[in-house]
């Protein structure tokens, strides 16, 4: 199913550069257990994002937003 993923940060510190405010989006095709997965790892994972991008050195808070964009059949 089409995905729109959204991942916002604030107080972002990029190779050595701090940054007041980062929204990043995209549409992905997932299934119900990617989206499981990922959902899981971001709560349960302590510093997910800075060991999953390049340059990432620190963020002050961050959020992920999962939307559908496509009815899932049953």
């Amino acid at each position: 199913m089409k995905v729109k993923f959204e991942l916002t940060m604030d107080d972002v510190v990029v190779n050595d550069e701090n940054i007041d405010h980062i929204i990043l989006d995209w549409i992905s095709d997932v299934d119900q257990e990617e989206i499981m997965d990922v959902s899981h790892k971001w709560i349960t994972t302590q510093n997910f994002l800075t060991h999953r991008m390049v340059g990432l050195q620190s963020v002050g808070g961050s959020s992920l937003t999962i939307e559908p964009l496509e009815e899932v059949e049953i």
